[in-house]
């Protein structure tokens, strides 16, 4: 089957992670895959034979109305057309879905956040009025199937997968390092900030611990570093930018943490997971409660409360038993989020458009 993904940009995020690692998968499963994006540069590339098609340029300002501009100008040739779209993120999906119907393309739009986000009016939009002309509509957890079907669209539930491999075994020798990653420049959404508060009482206590934050963003970078200071934290905290290593970083690490005040489902915990991670998580909307068992596989903290997760990080700092435990059973929970698990659910989703 020819299959485009359609996407602003591959640049370092979840969803472009997730879209990658689907990409190469579903095209070593012998379908003819492609990637079109409205943006650059790349931060990640595809796996041949996946095919890169970059539909950047324009007069109009205006990017929506350039990007489906663009995308319609290409389908109107009849040898570029797919037999299915699949779009990331509801901007994109409300390009998507017209240019669609418009050629009689079947059309997949996929959710990455729960529907309670306040986004732009074009996003909101889209759920509200445009996702029930898609063929179906993708979403990471239960939690929003209700407001979805409520708005006549076709939603399935659809897990992300890991996109790193999964351990079989817990790695040796991990340094005293808390991981948080995420853009920084969305350091509310991420949490970061109240992340940061809750922190001098630990570094006081465990000195040879580190917080290292790993994440590009210009003003949250300087926001964070200059409340990193206030807080005389300068010797604790670690900011280290974009990385394409995050796996190494994992696995060389004892402790993740996810204090975000939203979320879908948090890529980044079931990456963190795979990778023999002990995770402590805000049990916030929507995710973790998905991925982790509370003191099972995972530290779940009731939502933003502070002091909850300052207890939980101090008591996973000084319990390595407690550590080790979670981690081993972390991977032990991971088989729901393989690779091959995934795509056999989206292959059974394309049986049901009867391509």
């Amino acid at each position: 089957m020819k299959i485009h993904f359609v996407i602003s940009g591959l640049k370092g995020g979840g969803a472009e992670r997730v879209l990658l690692l689907l990409s190469n998968a579903l095209a070593k499963k012998g379908h003819q895959i492609g990637i079109i994006t409205f943006n650059g540069p790349d931060a990640f590339s595809p796996d041949e034979p996946v095919e890169r098609i970059r539909l950047h340029k324009g007069k109009f300002p205006n990017h929506t109305l350039r990007s489906m501009m663009n995308l319609g100008s290409y389908y109107s040739k009849r040898e570029n057309r797919p037999e299915l779209i699949i779009s990331f993120m509801p901007s994109i999906s409300f390009i998507a879905i017209p240019i669609g119907k418009i050629f009689q393309i079947k059309t997949i739009a996929c959710e990455h956040i729960n529907h309670e986000r306040k986004d732009s009016r074009i996003d909101q939009f889209t759920r509200e009025k445009m996702y029930r002309f898609a063929d179906f509509l993708t979403v990471l957890t239960s939690f929003d199937v209700e407001y979805y079907r409520k708005h006549r669209a076709k939603v399935v539930v659809m897990p992300n997968p890991s996109t790193f491999k999964i351990l079989d075994k817990v790695p040796k020798n991990k340094q005293k390092i808390i991981l948080a990653i995420g853009s920084l420049d969305r350091y509310e959404h991420k949490g970061f900030d109240n992340l940061l508060d809750i922190l001098p009482p630990l570094a006081e206590k465990f000195p040879d611990w580190k917080l290292q934050i790993i994440g590009k963003g210009k003003k949250g970078l300087t926001y964070l570093l200059d409340k990193t200071k206030r807080l005389h934290l300068e010797n604790f905290v670690e900011f280290l930018g974009f990385r394409n290593d995050v796996d190494t970083i994992m696995k060389a690490s004892e402790i993740y943490v996810l204090p975000s005040r939203y979320e879908g489902l948090p890529m980044v915990l079931i990456e963190a997971m795979s990778q023999g991670m002990a995770c402590i998580a805000y049990n916030c909307k929507t995710g973790p409660s998905d991925i982790i068992s509370d003191r099972y596989n995972g530290l779940l903290i009731e939502d933003q409360n502070k002091m909850a997760l300052q207890l939980g990080l101090e008591e996973l700092m000084a319990d390595p038993p407690l550590r080790k435990n979670l981690a081993e059973n972390a991977l032990q929970s991971m088989e729901e989020f393989q690779t091959d698990t995934i795509i056999s659910k989206w292959e059974t989703l394309f049986k049901a458009l009867k391509l």
